[in-house]
């Protein structure tokens, strides 16, 4: 049964979503479907065949996350498996939503079968989250120390602010450090308390984190045209602010938020060509990665109904012996 919280995040992500289709619609509406298919076209194959290197290299990121919370948790089990889960399960909730969905249920099924407890995988997918949080704190902290300007584009505020905010992103993620450094007392998030990780995993975590979200941004990137082009390192920090809306409105996978943020953000560009790049984005990120999960938990399911029944026939041929 689904929580009250469950159902009022459910109803607040389709509300954003309701909200940034109209004000996309509001951007688009002189658009022809012409247009913004030339601005396909227009992408050469070797930025394809670059997107699709930087999709892989963010689900590379992403089994990277499980792989370290299961080094963390002292627990040895098999890449393939984990990268297949990871896969599956951050798949899924891209699209459909981390309010209605979060993947949990994907993690439960599979690490279940690997002899972990509910509390462990608990633990697992807390830091899961914890990891990509970290990621972004580190990486937004980062770009805005680097390109204070890029502020601008998204908030009517003095370059100075966006360097505090930098600072102080990157200081929290340095008090992090330090808390595993000193093995200070355990974390508290929710109803799970989390140790801090040795330093060997808290290095992983920070370069685990940066990677996903700079692979993830990098897909946009080699979509968008050379011409009058910011530079990758803008496209990230508005990737960013435009990805951390998205989880924030809990729009399944931010759609309409992404398209609001990025179109506000790049004037550089012609509207078709920054849909484009999104479109392309959504295709490799979310679209393709949905449809092949899709297969791995049917996979997954009908292998476990296989082997239930060969122990169940196992079960009815000793008894009758």
């Amino acid at each position: 049964m689904l929580k009250r919280s469950d159902v009022v995040w459910s109803l607040v992500g389709l509300g954003a979503v309701a909200l940034s289709c109209f004000l996309l619609y509001q951007e688009i509406r002189d658009i022809s479907l012409d247009d913004l298919a030339d601005s396909l076209l227009a992408i050469p194959l070797s930025k394809w065949l670059l997107a699709a290197l930087a999709t892989a290299g963010a689900y590379y990121a992403l089994a990277w996350y499980d792989r370290i919370a299961i080094a963390h948790l002292g627990k040895k089990i098999s890449w393939w498996f984990i990268t297949l889960c990871s896969f599956t399960t951050y798949a899924l909730a891209h699209n459909i939503g981390a309010s209605v969905f979060s993947g949990a249920l994907v993690r439960y099924r599979a690490y279940r079968t690997k002899n972990l407890s509910p509390q462990e995988i608990g633990l697992l997918i807390v830091f899961c989250s914890f990891t990509f949080t970290l990621g972004a704190l580190f990486a937004g902290g980062v770009v805005l120390i680097i390109r204070p300007e890029l502020i601008h584009r998204v908030a009517d505020v003095d370059s100075w602010l966006s360097i505090v905010i930098g600072l102080s992103l990157v200081g929290l993620v340095g008090l992090y450090v330090l808390g595993a450094w000193r093995q200070l007392k355990p974390l508290r998030i929710g109803k799970f308390n989390i140790e801090y990780p040795r330093l060997s995993i808290v290095r992983k975590q920070l370069i685990a984190g940066p990677l996903e979200l700079a692979c993830a941004a990098a897909i946009i990137y080699f979509a968008l045209p050379s011409e009058a082009n910011p530079g990758y390192l803008t496209v990230l920090g508005v990737f960013l602010a435009s990805f951390s809306l998205a989880l924030l409105s809990h729009a399944p996978g931010g759609l309409g938020v992404l398209e609001v943020t990025f179109l506000a953000a790049m004037p550089e560009f012609s509207t078709t060509d920054v849909l484009a790049a999104l479109i392309v984005f959504r295709g490799f990120y979310l679209l393709l990665p949905f449809a092949l999960s899709l297969l791995v938990v049917l996979g997954f399911e009908w292998s476990q109904w296989h082997q239930k029944r060969d122990d169940s026939l196992g079960s009815a041929e000793e008894n009758n012996q």
